[in-house]
């Protein structure tokens, strides 16, 4: 069965992959370097034999021009030189060289000349047993000069030293191989570290936290941002156990009161008032209805549902909720128009103003107004107010203050929550402060 090799490859772990890929990449760059060097070396060795040849020959040149050889050249550096007559016989050349036989032929030679380039040359075929290196210049009275050397030191430098790449580069690929998985590892370690974190993490830990990395970093920052909503997890987790445990709370109340008053009623039932009974009854029933209502209106909330976004001409809003009360309204004369969802900010309005009913002496007011790109929504009353340390605590859910404490005065406790995410759900605020007295509200929407 053929294996897949990219499904091998995927398999594999990230520590491998990043090791393939990086000895990859190494081996490529060292065989290439290793290439270059040997092409840098050989035409390095081969310029220096040059230079030596046609420094030599440019010597000879000068001293036949001079008359000054005499038939036997002195050599230097293992030099080879034929000096060649008109007449094609050599007339002057190294000991031990050929004097019958020049090692190029007469056109090759003119060519040579020519080219004034050296060339590589058999040197078999004339009892030398290495590939020669062969520079020709001319001098005076048609003779010609030819030096050469023996290429064969540049080729035993080239082989040997491409033995030692042969045999020192896999070994230094191997090493570094090894180096880069041991630096991949460590680098990879603090991406371990968070994953031991989180297998240790359940819905019971006290405090459930990934370990951070010393080194300011990706992982680090990776770490930082898990942290953080892992935060806003827990937080969240604890505002839905705080909103069931208070829910239960609340509905207790209504139920048990609902359960003594028809136990009661069925214990004595000649002498039972029984619509003062379904008046109590339906009491309670208004109250776990109106609970239910808030509930679910902070369970869409929270659970972020889009609102709807059309648009909401404020005073037609604020006149109609406030007249359902009994109350007139301050508007101008301009339509002030916002972006939302109108149940919801009409739901706003009918949270103040039932607050501010509840706990006004005599005289509630709500005014609404334009201040720059803000539309201001103001519900005041003359009640006792709200301590200043307390105004920013009123907003958490199920929360009563001591004054208000009454199941039948203190409403659900839900009200002023609802209000708050609405409005900022509506890019708003909304904000308690001292009337003087008595308590404002006040809400700013954008216009």
């Amino acid at each position: 069965m053929a294996v897949n090799p990219f499904r091998w490859w995927r398999r594999r772990s990230l520590r491998v992959r990043l090791t393939l890929m990086a000895t990859a990449a190494l081996a490529v760059g060292l065989g290439a370097a290793a290439w270059v060097f040997v092409n840098v070396l050989g035409r390095s060795l081969i310029t220096t034999i040059d230079d030596e040849v046609t420094s030599r020959a440019r010597e000879i040149v000068a001293l036949s021009d001079a008359g000054r050889l005499d038939g036997e050249i002195v050599p230097t550096k293992a030099t080879i030189v034929q000096v060649i007559d008109r007449n094609g016989r050599i007339t002057s050349a190294t000991p031990s060289t050929d004097r019958t036989v020049p090692l190029l032929p007469a056109a090759p030679r003119r060519s040579a000349v020519e080219s004034g380039k050296p060339q590589f040359l058999d040197g078999r075929p004339y009892g030398i047993p290495a590939v020669l290196r062969v520079t020709v210049m001319s001098a005076d009275n048609g003779v010609t000069v030819l030096a050469a050397r023996s290429f064969s030191e540049v080729e035993r430098s080239l082989k040997a030293t491409g033995h030692v790449l042969l045999l020192g580069t896999p070994l230094l690929l191997v090493l570094l191989a090894g180096a880069s998985w041991m630096i991949i590892g460590q680098t990879l370690s603090p991406i371990g570290a968070l994953r031991r974190g989180a297998t240790e993490i359940t819905g019971s830990s006290a405090s459930r936290r990934l370990p951070v990395p010393e080194a300011d970093d990706e992982v680090h920052s990776l770490a930082m941002t898990l942290n953080d909503m892992l935060a806003r997890l827990d937080e969240a987790g604890a505002r839905q156990r705080a909103l069931v445990s208070d829910a239960a709370h609340e509905l207790r109340s209504p139920l048990a009161s609902m359960r003594l008053q028809l136990e009661v009623a069925l214990s004595h039932p000649d002498g039972q008032d029984w619509r003062e009974t379904a008046e109590g009854v339906l009491e309670d029933t208004l109250r776990l209805s109106k609970l239910a209502e808030d509930l679910l209106a902070l369970a869409r909330l929270d659970e972020g549902r889009a609102l709807r976004h059309e648009p909401v001409e404020l005073g037609r809003l604020v006149t109609r909720t406030a007249s359902r009360y009994g109350l007139d309204a301050d508007i101008p004369a301009e339509a002030v128009v916002v972006i939302g969802a109108e149940m919801d900010l009409g739901r706003v309005l009918v949270n103040l103003i039932d607050n501010a009913v509840r706990h006004a002496h005599d005289k509630v007011a709500v005014g609404l107004w334009k201040a720059g790109p803000q539309a201001v929504i103001t519900v005041t009353d003359d009640g006792p107010g709200i301590p200043e340390e307390d105004r920013e605590r009123v907003f958490d859910r199920f929360t009563r203050l001591d004054s208000a404490r009454a199941r039948d005065d203190g409403g659900t406790g839900l009200g002023l929550a609802i209000a708050r995410e609405v409005v900022e759900a509506h890019g708003g605020t909304i904000v308690l402060d001292d009337a003087g007295p008595g308590l404002r509200a006040t809400v700013r929407l954008p216009v």
